[in-house]
């Protein structure tokens, strides 16, 4: 499988809200994912610490709606665009996130990630 058709069935998986769907067909087992934040979760190392990240987020903000755009492939790497409507449970603030993801492909699978917002 080429980058291009990893890329395009990867973010099309992310179109359907199959997230998870989409980290457990591509995500090498060593992915690195780097947020673009500090903490605890700025850099996350394995596939279930990067599951961990993604389940920590999703139980701790109400998504009232978003959109995916892309892929925009470029050598081995490839980036998909996100809209989101959010609201984060910790300040009940809605907000609205624009945020690129940038993934790393390494033998088929996507050894990291980093995102930007």
């Amino acid at each position: 499988m080429s980058i291009a058709e990893l890329a395009k069935d990867f973010t099309e998986l992310l179109k359907q809200n199959d997230h998870d769907g989409a980290a457990a067909k591509y995500n090498a087992d060593d992915i690195v994912s780097y947020e673009a934040m500090e903490g605890p979760m700025a850099v996350c190392t394995g596939r279930e610490a990067v599951k961990q990240k993604s389940e920590w987020w999703q139980a701790n903000h109400e998504v009232h709606g978003g959109s995916v755009e892309g892929p925009y492939v470029n050598g081995d790497q490839f980036a998909v665009r996100f809209f989101m409507d959010i609201t984060p449970k910790a300040t009940g603030e809605r907000v609205t996130m624009d945020e690129f993801g940038l993934y790393t492909v390494k033998d088929g699978k996507i050894v990291e990630e980093r995102f930007y917002y």
